[in-house]
């Protein structure tokens, strides 16, 4: 049985585990390691200390199925409509730019309920806290090293992380990547933002008529969401909660500041916007260093699959047949997560198999 190992428990590499496990014809063992202390990756949703039923959304706010996306993924709306994890999105967002055709959703128990859900269908073996620093080629095998425990063997290995921590993996990988392809890498860029999430106790009112609003006229700030009520929760036992999504020219100002003095200026800025905002009883402010790709189509060519060694056409290798099997179950289903992923200014996170995703075959 062939070992496989995604790095990255967000929304493609989950989503890239329950494909894996549903198409594959043969049985592969799915192994998930995540750098943070919980799945969701940009689609992070933070709990309140105080009552874990208080969530924030500190990443994309909402999902965007676009008519073209629509008829491609179909089945995948359906899948997460019928389990309760997506819902139509019904509260007002002020300075919202909606297209023809287009039908946004929100997640009733936060958006990393999505990547949750993908990755309870995949089966696979979740490890929080696995930094991946090193991955090497040892007898026909990836030797993949991370901070904290002793390395392990793969057959196979899928990088879903932004493109420059692929950049800084020590060992053989480094000397993989041709000057054409490194030099595609090394183009990528991405925003930065902030965001801060504060939670309020039961029976706290924040009197606004909006759901969200996007502000275009503050050098700080961006997107203001009450993120329960942008779910349509509302429970006298529950606090309300809001988040706050910087600008990118902020961001990028205060990208190295320590995340208290960066949580102070988010704050004050709040205030100006919201007079008379009560006290939050817990924060949780969160840097994204890499925000969103700008621009989007900057990765398009980037779908490189590194092959270690010439296939010798009279060898059978099983490692092999199971790579061609992962692959064409990937490529098969289309685009691993072309569905829109909201974040304030417009933009769109894009994490998809064609865009950022390697796969390391150790049998080719």
């Amino acid at each position: 049985m062939a070992r496989v190992l995604i790095v990255g428990a967000g929304l493609t590499g989950s989503l890239c585990a329950a494909l894996l496990r549903k198409e594959t014809p043969r049985p592969v063992h799915l192994t998930v390691w995540e750098e943070a202390g919980d799945s969701g990756g940009r689609m992070a949703t933070a709990r309140s200390p105080c009552n874990p039923q208080s969530t924030v959304d500190l990443g994309a706010q909402y999902i965007t199925r676009t008519p073209h996306y629509a008829k491609k993924h179909q089945s995948f709306y359906d899948e997460l409509l019928a389990h309760g994890i997506l819902k139509p999105l019904t509260s007002p967002i002020e300075g919202m730019v909606m297209k023809e055709g287009d039908c946004n959703f929100v997640a009733p128990q936060g958006l990393s309920s999505i990547v949750k859900h993908y990755l309870k269908e995949s089966g696979a073996e979740v490890s929080f806290r696995h930094r991946v620093t090193q991955i090497n080629l040892r007898n026909d095998k990836w030797e993949v090293s991370e901070e904290r425990g002793s390395p392990e063997r793969f057959d196979i290995v899928v990088l879903t992380m932004p493109v420059p921590q692929i950049l800084q993996l020590r060992g053989d990988i480094a000397n993989l990547i041709s000057e054409c392809q490194r030099q595609q890498l090394e183009s990528v860029r991405y925003s930065s933002r902030y965001a801060l999430g504060l939670f309020y106790e039961a029976g706290t009112k924040i009197d606004v008529p909006w759901a969200g609003q996007y502000i275009t006229s503050n050098p700080c700030t961006r997107f203001i969401s009450i993120d329960n009520k942008k779910r349509n929760i509302e429970s006298s036992e529950v606090g309300p909660s809001l988040v706050v999504h910087t600008t990118v020219p902020f961001a990028v100002t205060y990208l190295e500041h320590s995340t208290e003095d960066v949580q102070e200026l988010i704050y004050q800025q709040l205030e100006s916007i919201l007079p008379g905002l009560p006290q939050p009883v817990v924060t949780k402010c969160q840097k994204w260093r890499y925000s969103q790709l700008c621009p989007p189509q900057g990765v398009v060519q980037l779908n490189v699959i590194l092959n270690i060694c010439q296939l010798n056409q009279s060898s059978k290798f099983s490692t092999r047949e199971h790579y061609v099997d992962l692959r064409c179950s990937l490529e098969n289903t289309g685009s691993i997560n072309q569905a829109h992923m909201r974040q304030p200014g417009g933009g769109i996170l894009v994490g998809n198999f064609i865009h950022d995703t390697f796969i390391l075959p150790a049998h080719l």
